[in-house]
């Protein structure tokens, strides 16, 4: 089967924002394949001091959730930025049930991009205390490029942390 951004247009999706939402459909299906059957061990390992595959999956959920608040025009709750802190323990749920959480925001990535209408993709929005500039586009967009930088190391990592440790100095 083609990439979804060769199977052309999503149902409902507005074309200026739909590269972002193929990235994100793309993301969808790498997550699972890439982390099938990892351990509890290799969920967690930090191959060369590298971030571990179960941190990439939290923090990409929580992204997710954080941007999209962002892009509404609110602030981050106290909730949302203890989760930030907690992402990077094992708070030991399973590979599956960490990729289950992270193809569940993706969705809500994909419904938010559906459903903002493209007359306020220009307005301007504040992220974080500092309420840096950006607009509910830039967000957007960003939820797709974010999502692919962690998909890319959940990929790479997931490859590394299967090697057994004896194969690996060989």
């Amino acid at each position: 089967m083609a990439e979804p951004w060769l199977r052309g247009p999503i149902p409902g999706m507005p074309a200026m924002i739909m590269p972002a939402a193929h990235a994100l459909m793309q993301a969808a299906e790498d997550i699972p394949r890439a982390v099938e059957g990892l351990t509890n061990a290799q969920l967690w390992a930090l191959p060369g001091g590298a971030a571990a595959v179960g941190f990439h999956l939290r923090h990409l959920a929580g992204s997710i959730d954080r941007l999209l608040t962002y892009e509404r025009g609110e602030m981050l709750t106290d909730a949302q930025m203890a989760q930030l802190d907690a992402e990077i323990e094992d708070d030991g749920r399973s590979a599956d049930e960490l990729a289950r959480e992270a193809l569940a925001a993706i969705e809500r990535g994909i419904d938010a991009m559906r459903d903002t209408p493209p007359g306020i993709y220009l307005e301007p929005r504040g992220v974080g205390r500092r309420r840096l500039p950006t607009t509910v586009l830039g967000l957007l967009v960003h939820i797709a490029e974010h999502t692919q930088r962690h998909v890319g190391a959940i990929i790479a990592t997931s490859k590394v942390v299967r090697v057994p440790s004896n194969a690996a100095s060989a």
